[in-house]
């Protein structure tokens, strides 16, 4: 390579492979920073609004001598629920009072900042951690801090940061509760309608792809992707406790926007029960079509028929899913038991299918004729067997 002059082209063919276009740095930073949602704004804003509006009362109206004090407090509780806020609040006052407390009396008694502080900020941050308020136990520690670097630890001083740390938390929690109080059940519908549809494409997946030659990565992906669906029920649970707890103290979820009643806890427990039978099953077929298995590949047969099955169970939970958008009709539940019937005639047609003379194939078939049962009660309803239908309450 030659320093300091341009590089000319060569007429000699280029037999190395190019590397990738490099993606530029704008681009990384549109693909990596998203877009904020509507939640996100209102209550950066209303947090901003709450400062502000603490700085005014304190600083103008009261003209306190350590303004500052309100509009920290009122911006640290704006928080996701009304409840939360109350909590935080809480919290927050117990830290700050213990941190200014601690600093004053240990001011006052050394007379020297330096000395304050190595008895103050130990015993500030011992119980900040060990306190259950969680991330408010750093205001114990930072406050004593603010006190003594300040040296504003006279009685009238410490007076002062309490009252308008105290306006603050007022001003926090009154904008929070007053002006759009939050509520998270939108959330909680959204997840739980995406529940049947995820099973739905992974029956799918795995209907249309397992056949007498599908190879272990491929059953590998489909284990996988199985797994993933325990995250999804994961964020509807915590989307549940949000929901749940976004209705405490608020005084204004009634007066917001009505939205589609979310089903009961017992939608979780149906499609947590699809999603171990979908687990199962694809574990069953990557061990089949692993080398270090003594069980054999099913047969063929058997494989064709369980692609049928689960086919039809993905148009199930497809149909259980515009159902949770759009309610039941005569004509989606008629499709239902259409497709269901359908599974269960290729779930006879698979148990015919088990080799009389193999004992290891047929205990090979039979442990896909056992998950695959269980699916099928499982998306089943209640009209078809005892007992109420989780989908229905």
């Amino acid at each position: 390579m030659t320093h300091g002059c341009p590089a000319f082209p060569s007429s000699a063919p280029d037999h190395h492979p190019r590397p990738p276009p490099v993606r530029l740095w704008p681009d990384r930073l549109a693909w990596v920073v998203r877009k904020p949602d509507r939640y996100l704004v209102v209550q950066s804003l209303k947090a901003a609004a709450a400062a502000a509006l603490a700085w005014a009362v304190t600083g103008w109206w009261l003209a306190a001598p350590m303004a500052l004090m309100a509009p920290w407090a009122a911006v640290a509780l704006v928080q996701g629920t009304v409840y939360r806020s109350m909590r935080t609040g809480v919290e927050l006052l117990s830290m700050i009072a213990s941190g200014t407390l601690l600093a004053a009396g240990s001011a006052a008694l050394t007379g020297n900042t330096m000395t304050a502080m190595l008895i103050a900020l130990p015993v500030a941050v011992l119980l900040g951690n060990w306190a259950p308020v969680g991330e408010q136990g750093l205001y114990a520690p930072t406050t004593a801090l603010f006190v003594l670097a300040y040296g504003a630890y006279s009685p009238i001083a410490v007076g002062h940061r309490l009252l308008e740390t105290l306006v603050g938390a007022a001003v926090g929690v009154a904008v929070n509760a007053l002006v759009l109080p939050p509520v998270h059940s939108l959330q909680v519908t959204r997840l739980a309608s995406s529940l049947p549809g995820d099973c739905a494409r992974l029956l799918r997946r795995i209907g249309e792809g397992v056949d007498d030659d599908y190879s272990q990565a491929r059953a590998a992906e489909w284990y996988q992707a199985a797994g993933g669906l325990y995250r999804a029920l994961s964020e509807l649970r915590t989307a549940r406790a949000w929901s749940s707890e976004s209705t405490r103290f608020n005084p204004g979820h009634r007066l917001r926007r009505r939205v589609p009643p979310a089903p009961s806890d017992a939608w979780d427990t149906v499609w947590t029960q699809v999603s171990d039978r979908i687990l199962t099953l694809s574990l069953h077929l990557s061990e089949a079509a692993s080398e270090w298995r003594r069980l054999p590949r099913p047969p063929a047969e058997a494989l064709a028929e369980l692609g049928v099955l689960l086919t039809a169970a993905a148009e199930v939970c497809l149909v259980d899913q515009q159902a949770m958008e759009s309610g039941y009709d005569d004509e989606l539940t008629a499709r239902r038991h259409e497709h269901i019937g359908r599974a269960r005639e290729a779930h006879t047609r698979m148990k015919g299918r088990q080799p009389d003379t193999d004992p290891d194939a047929r205990a090979s078939v039979g442990s896909l004729v056992a998950v695959s049962q269980a699916l099928l009660d499982d998306l089943t309803p209640a009209d078809d067997r005892s007992g109420p239908d989780p989908r229905r309450t």
